[in-house]
């Protein structure tokens, strides 16, 4: 019982770095959650005496689960590529918790979620633990059952087809809400050229609202003047709005009138443009949310 105890406390002081690791795999808390707890599941069932490195070995443990998911995932042909907006981390300016500030940490933003969407599974693997947890390519390696000169060859495939794609977002959050506040002003007003002057030629809309069933939509729209008049007919809704931290960028909650969420939209703005905008309308997924920290 003792032992059981301890483990279950060194194991409480890995779960949120656990959870993070999950998160940048998979882009999904729930899924994060459901890797983590089955980490724990593997462990109260192993010898423990035997793992020198428990923090190391749990790692391991929650990216093979990430890994098969991942796997299984691609398989099942979900959903087109691009059309897919991770779960956003929504929070209220200066009020995120110790477990939030963990998967936000190394500015993890939604536009580099939606990247890493595009990556092969082991791939995907390799760049999230050695760039973003700096685990050795031998570790790697085992993970996803080749060489370590084929895990760094992975993970530098990786790099190759990011470079470029996710862009490096302005750092001052000021100016972010500057810049999307103005962009909420031009499409609320009705001015397309304001519009134009906030987006970056290259701009590229995300919108994820859900199954098709449902009568919801899951779109990819590229350019300034197209993701305008998705913006001028969006702002016609008239919603309420909330401004939030969106993966600790500027974002938007917007709410029905019974107090129900619509959508909560996160930004990429770089060189004073806004690059990005990812939209979550997923009635689904948006109940999975914990949004209520917004009204506390």
């Amino acid at each position: 019982m003792e032992n059981h105890e301890w483990l279950a406390e060194r194991f409480e002081e890995s779960r949120g770095h656990l959870r993070a690791v999950a998160y940048r795999m998979l882009g999904s808390l729930s899924e994060a959650d459901d890797a983590v707890q089955e980490s724990w599941l593997r462990l109260a069932r192993s010898d423990a005496s035997g793992i020198e490195n428990l923090g190391g070995w749990l790692t391991t443990v929650v990216a093979r689960v990430c890994l098969d998911t991942l796997r299984s995932r691609k398989s099942r042909r979900e959903e087109p590529l691009g059309a897919h907006v991770p779960d956003p981390i929504v929070t209220r300016e200066g009020r995120i918790d110790p477990e939030q500030e963990a998967l936000l940490a190394d500015s993890v933003g939604l536009a580099l979620l939606v990247v890493l969407e595009t990556l092969a599974p082991a791939e995907r693997l390799a760049f999230v633990l050695h760039e973003m947890f700096e685990v050795p390519f031998e570790e790697i390696a085992t993970i996803v059952g080749r060489s370590p000169v084929a895990a760094r060859q992975l993970a530098s495939r990786a790099r190759r087809r990011l470079r470029g794609v996710a862009a490096v977002p302005d750092v001052d959050l000021v100016h972010q809400r500057e810049v999307v506040d103005a962009f909420l002003a031009a499409a609320r007003g009705g001015d397309f050229n304001a519009l134009l002057a906030v987006l970056d030629p290259d701009v590229v809309l995300h919108a994820d609202g859900g199954a098709a069933a449902s009568g919801a939509t899951k779109k990819e729209v590229r350019g300034a003047r197209l993701v305008a008049r998705q913006a001028l007919t969006f702002a016609r809704l008239a919603y309420p709005s909330q401004w939030v931290l969106v993966n600790g960028a500027a974002g938007i909650v917007t709410w029905l009138p019974d107090g129900r969420p619509f959508s909560v939209l996160g930004s990429t703005v770089a060189h004073g443009k806004i690059v990005e905008i990812d939209v979550l309308a997923d009635p689904a997924r948006l109940r999975q949310l914990n949004l209520s920290v917004l009204n506390g």
